[in-house]
């Protein structure tokens, strides 16, 4: 095969936050489209540029709204809490400042600071006690947390720029003028960013493509019961929430956004969260857009659905829907995508930079019959992914960058070109889902989910049902309550209902979501249901675990070898259980868990006043319910080692399982209890009643999400 035949590959980054801002205060309730906008927004498209590296960036419109209000003079609460004067904060606002400032992720945005690694120690050896904590933290203490917990976001990419070099150099000790200079800064990115897509759009250096306007899962508001299509046994709202017309403002609201930022309409659409249907498929062809994309997964359905066997077809060729031809399908690499998003941060960039190559040569190998008409599509999100990687992931996308634009049997290109170029092949049906498990129970079938969609039912009729009594209402005032209804139509309320992904923001975002719905009523004046005034984020029976946040690899040492080598692991409080038994006499304190993609780690602490080498009568049981009980007789003896099963003790009991011992493939559920004996008698039990339970994901494909 000739060596000028190369594989086409073609990036989408998504950029997307919900939409934050409180309609009652004219406030963000929370900073998440500053930071990413300093981390993510900007230095990606210059850096695909610099490489001239042709990516899609898919921005969500809500989200460029945000940015230009934040240009326009909008604040959120992290933001006014740092521009207080150091010495004026009150007591209160310095609680705050302790809740939020930290809010990064600590082995990559925290621990590499001195200054702000030492703060976070300082904040960290009070325990609870916030109320020490803010005694003890000096008015500069104070004004270097302000400076570092907005530092620390500003990209690598601008960290030469005055004055974020001179803050870096300094590194403490800042003063006022400093910080207001900091904030300037930060404003002055931020009025960067949508002149920076456009230019590189008009300059044909990059590809860009917008979601629907608020970020709603499209299908679900064009008909709720099409969760039933992948779900036949979910469990769905009182009310069918069905309004394809508000499914169609979404998307010409976002076209005419997209329009007046560029120009021109967008050529193809990636649908929220890759979720698609065929009405939505039929909607995208009715509103011209000429290509949209979902994940592999849904083409094996779907390819199920249609009676054809999924093994004859790829999911690296162009697909049309058979009542809807004029619409190209693709579906995302999941396992290549997957890689960048979650398993690559833990790697060297050059050796994850090499995997990625080798999986597309290999790629390129068995696609060699069809390379003219096949893409591989890499999609994925485009800033979440970054805090985890050393250096913002820099050094990995700058040789990555690099390697492709150099390579002579590998293309990148863009899906707008691809969309016009590739042969489709035919798909008679077409299954509905996301790209999450490709069914929607992320966002429908709780009973948190339920009632919001129920909630979002009552409004709307109360709204449509006002204007056909009132002819002649307002229209500024109608325009208003109808803006909160395509708000609380977004995907990322319900993404926070439930029980998928627990958080600290859970009961910030149903505030938010009802404030939203409440708007409406306040619109029209119209009472507000006493409903909207209740949570719908039902406060949890009190757990006393928490699940990993990452993979980690700790030193079986028995030592707790530096002071975040267990960071994001899992833990199980038994003092805090304890607390609720009405017990005291507690030996183990804390039971720590986590995983790399080899081992699972289980780590022991104990009370001071206890240590288990003084008496050979003390034992560890460690009691799986798949595989059995595990022994460990403590003794003089520190260490022992039998392969798949190993542990430390020293000041902390350290214990190490290869995975493939614990489960057959590796992964698996892994439910365990901690036994403490004292020579045959059972001293504690943890938990004392259901095991701590988690489960451990296939390899490289270890998911962590977050905001």
């Amino acid at each position: 095969m000739p060596e000028s035949k190369r594989l086409k590959v073609a990036f989408l980054w998504h950029m997307h936050q919900p939409f934050y801002l409180n309609p009652e205060t004219g406030k963000f309730m929370m900073p998440w489209v500053r930071f990413h906008g300093l981390k993510d927004y900007l230095d990606m498209p210059l850096m695909a540029a610099k490489y001239g590296i042709k990516v899609t960036f898919n921005l969500v419109p809500s989200l460029l709204d945000q940015i230009d209000m934040y240009c326009r003079g909008y604040t959120d609460r992290h933001l006014e809490l740092t521009s207080v004067p150091a010495r004026d904060l009150s007591p209160g606002e310095k609680k705050e400042i302790l809740e939020s400032f930290f809010s990064a992720h600590h082995p990559t945005m925290i621990e590499p600071h001195v200054r702000y690694q030492q703060l976070y120690r300082k904040k960290e050896n009070c325990g609870k006690n916030v109320d020490l904590a803010v005694e003890i933290f000096s008015t500069a203490e104070w004004r270097d947390l302000q400076v570092w917990a907005n530092l620390a976001w500003i990209d690598p990419f601008f960290r030469e720029e005055d004055p974020v070099r001179e803050l870096f150099a300094k590194g403490r000790d800042f003063i006022e003028e400093e910080k207001g200079r900091l904030i300037e800064f930060q404003i002055g990115l931020l009025k960067k960013i949508i002149p920076t897509y456009r230019q590189l759009y008009q300059d044909g250096k990059i590809n860009i493509t917008f979601t629907p306007y608020y970020h709603p899962i499209l299908p679900l508001l064009i008909d709720t019961d099409v969760a039933q299509e992948t779900t036949p046994d979910i469990s769905l709202p009182r009310n069918r929430f069905s309004q394809p017309n508000d499914a169609r403002w979404h998307v010409e609201k976002s076209i005419g956004k997209f329009h007046s930022l560029f120009g021109d309409a967008p050529r193809g659409m990636w649908p929220s969260e890759g979720s698609v249907s065929e009405a939505t498929v039929r909607l995208a062809a009715e509103c011209g857009i000429g290509w949209i994309a979902s994940d592999e997964e849904i083409l094996y359905q779907s390819l199920i659905k249609s009676n054809l066997d999924p093994k004859k077809y790829s999911p690296h060729f162009a697909y049309i829907l058979s009542d809807a031809p004029g619409v190209k399908l693709f579906f995302r690499d999941h396992g290549l995508s997957d890689k960048i998003g979650f398993v690559y941060s833990g790697w060297k960039a050059d050796r994850a930079v090499n995997d990625f190559i080798q999986n597309l040569k290999a790629l390129r190998r068995a696609l060699e019959r069809d390379l003219e008409n096949c893409l591989v599509p890499i999609i994925l999100d485009g800033e979440n992914a970054w805090e985890y990687f050393p250096q913002d992931g820099t050094e990995f996308l700058s040789r990555l960058y690099q390697t492709l634009a150099e390579h002579d049997q590998i293309e990148v290109v863009s899906l707008d070109d691809m969309s016009g170029e590739l042969q489709p092949k035919s798909l008679p049906a077409l299954s509905a889902g996301s790209w999450i498990n490709h069914n929607f129970r992320i966002w429908i079938g709780h009973g948190e989910d339920n009632q919001a969609w129920d909630l979002l039912y009552e409004a709307r009729k109360a709204l449509r049902q006002y204007e056909l009594n009132h002819p002649d209402a307002d229209p500024e005032k109608l325009a208003a309550a109808w803006s909160q209804i395509y708000i609380a139509e977004g995907s990322d309320w319900c993404w926070w209902f439930g029980d998928e992904h627990p958080g600290p923001y859970n009961d910030q975002f149903d505030r938010l979501y009802r404030t939203h719905l409440m708007s409406v009523y306040k619109a029209i004046g119209l009472d507000i249901p006493p409903g909207l005034k209740i949570p719908i984020h039902r406060a949890r029976l009190e757990s006393f675990v928490t699940l990993p946040e990452s993979l980690i690899t700790p030193e079986l040492d028995g030592l707790l070898t530096h002071y975040y080598e267990w960071s994001g692991a899992g833990h199980y409080d038994c003092i805090k259980a304890g607390g609720a038994m009405h017990r005291v006499d507690i030996l183990i304190k804390a039971i720590h868990f986590a995983f790399d993609r080899e081992s699972f780690y289980i780590r022991l602490d104990f009370q001071k006043i206890f240590r288990l080498v003084d008496e050979a009568k003390w034992r560890i049981v460690i009691d799986f319910k798949n595989i059995g009980p595990k022994e460990i007789p403590i003794s003089a003896l520190k260490e022992k080692d039998y392969g798949d099963f190993s542990y430390s003790f020293e000041d902390i009991l350290e214990v190490r399982f290869g995975r493939k011992a614990l489960a057959e493939t590796g992964s698996g559920k892994v439910e365990f209890f901690v036994l403490l004996y004292s020579g045959e008698k059972l001293m504690e039990k943890w938990p004392f009643d259901e095991p701590i339970s988690l489960e451990l994901p296939e390899r490289d494909r270890e998911l962590f999400w977050q905001v």
